[in-house]
């Protein structure tokens, strides 16, 4: 049983390890207290984080699709596809299936069953969205991130309406935990980043 158990941790650990590798390998580059990290590996720091604040007894699953939700997504840039709607729906659907084929094959190296895989890409590619309430919480988590770290970035490059077009349809997409989450959120955030969410909701 012992045994069993410390096998358990160490395919956690080793998929881990594994997913870091490939975040490192991110060229996107932020300053974060001062201090060089990659795009890839700060996201996936931060919804981790709030996959824990969602809920601090989410399954082991769920934390390992935390863990690699974009993982390798430099590698299939936006401006590959054609740049309308439809483009960016192709761009999207395209990354899905990356992101679950490139964390299925790590976590078969790190040792996990069939059965684990099939979860964690179901978490990622957000199969069942309002009937699962993993993936309503995957969701909520990722939502929360883009109004944290993503949305004051996009709030330059956009006008106004799309800016309150995304952000209604992100709160949307959100639970009541994940709006009390946000609510609390947007008191953290920079005054035009309040006023822009107080139009939009």
């Amino acid at each position: 049983m012992v045994s069993h158990a410390k096998s358990k941790v160490g395919r956690y650990r080793k998929a881990l390890q594994l997913f870091d590798e490939d975040h490192l390998q991110d060229p996107r580059r932020l300053i974060v207290q001062g201090q060089k990290i990659t795009w890839s590996l700060f996201y996936h720091q931060r919804l981790f984080h709030w996959v824990k604040q969602l809920n601090s007894e989410v399954s082991e699953s769920l934390k390992l699709a935390a863990c690699c939700q974009h993982i390798k997504r430099w590698t299939i840039p936006r401006k590959d596809f054609p740049m309308d709607r439809s483009g960016y729906h192709r761009w999207r659907k395209t990354l899905t299936k990356f992101h679950a084929q490139q964390a299925g094959e790590i976590l078969k190296e790190s040792g996990y069953d069939q059965k684990t895989i099939l979860r964690v890409q179901q978490l990622l590619q957000k199969l069942r969205m309002k009937l699962d309430p993993e993936v309503q919480l995957f969701e909520d988590a990722i939502c929360l991130v883009f109004l944290e770290n993503e949305l004051t970035e996009f709030l330059v490059k956009h006008k106004e309406e799309k800016v309150i077009e995304v952000l209604q349809k992100t709160w949307g997409k959100m639970s009541s935990n994940g709006h009390r989450l946000a609510l609390e959120l947007v008191e953290t955030l920079p005054s035009q980043v309040r006023k822009i969410i107080g139009k939009a909701l």
